[in-house]
């Protein structure tokens, strides 16, 4: 694995918007940055091919004007230019094993058509063995220093996805709000008082929570954490925590190549409902 965080351009104001937001988290983690843009019909530049450098022209140009801008904002960044003459799938998934982190930009889609996955960016997240940053355009930094949101199930080990958002809170010296959605069950509701029922599975999960934070505490004792159940969904719980915040963090938990790549509804609710980036980090 290279040291560097990866972009995926394709000339949108949201490629953009998410290259900006890689070279600043380049920065801070202290890693490299690679610019990613990939087309099927390049070609490589021959002296005695002309045809082929105009061809190339609108790719080079995307790579390259990118990377102006970023080396005024980051003098000191390494910026690595790269043309891959792939599909934009097969490039970025390969882009994303060989990083840190890759960071696309979204256009989000509208609640009627919030299920229906079927772009590249999807298909990407549900593939890529990094964490994938979704970055809409209209939400680069404005100098105010938020937390950063993590959403967690507890169900299963998650130990990826609680290092990325320690190491990221860490690295933006802000804090973390730790937030688990949890609706209590309807089977003993329907047995006793609902008041009661709901009291016993805030505890519960409160344990749970607790219990699953307390090493990385340990572990990270700068970083202040605000742990919080709400008796919701969990898909509803992590999109309205995440609501002013500069970062939310959700987990994707890997498939056997059998059942095929699939993203569930936390992940799905996060990645198009809410307002700030999004990071799908993949964990067992």
């Amino acid at each position: 694995m290279e040291q560097v965080v990866t972009v995926g351009l394709d000339g949108s104001a949201e490629s953009l918007a998410a290259a900006r937001w890689a070279a600043d988290e380049a920065e801070r983690r202290e890693l490299g940055l690679r610019l990613t843009h990939a087309w099927i019909l390049l070609c490589p530049p021959t002296p005695d091919s002309p045809a082929a450098e105009e061809q190339n022209y609108w790719a080079k140009r995307i790579v390259h004007d990118a990377h102006t801008e970023l080396a005024r904002g980051h003098p000191k960044l390494t910026i690595i230019e790269d043309l891959v003459a792939d599909e934009a799938e097969t490039a970025l998934l390969d882009a994303a094993a060989r990083s840190r982190m890759l960071v696309l930009g979204s256009r989000g889609l509208d609640r009627v058509a919030s299920f229906f996955l079927g772009d590249i960016g999807s298909h990407t997240i549900a593939r890529a063995e990094r964490p994938v940053v979704l970055m809409r355009a209209g939400r680069e930094a404005d100098g105010r220093r938020r937390p950063v949101v993590v959403g967690l199930s507890l169900h299963g080990p998650q130990d990826n996805l609680l290092e990325f958002a320690y190491v990221t809170a860490f690295t933006r010296d802000v804090p973390l709000h730790a937030v688990h959605g949890r609706r209590p069950d309807r089977v003993h509701t329907a047995r006793g008082g609902e008041p009661e029922v709901a009291q016993d599975t805030m505890e519960q999960a409160r344990r749970e929570l607790d219990e699953v934070l307390r090493p990385w505490r340990e572990k990270f004792p700068r970083v202040r954490v605000v742990d919080e159940v709400r008796l919701e969904s969990p898909a509803q719980a992590v999109v309205q925590a995440a609501a002013d915040s500069d970062l939310l963090m959700v987990g994707r938990r890997k498939h056997p190549p059998a059942l095929g790549p699939r993203l569930g509804p936390v992940v799905q609710a996060a990645v198009h409902h809410a307002d700030c980036p999004v990071a799908v980090v993949p964990h067992e």
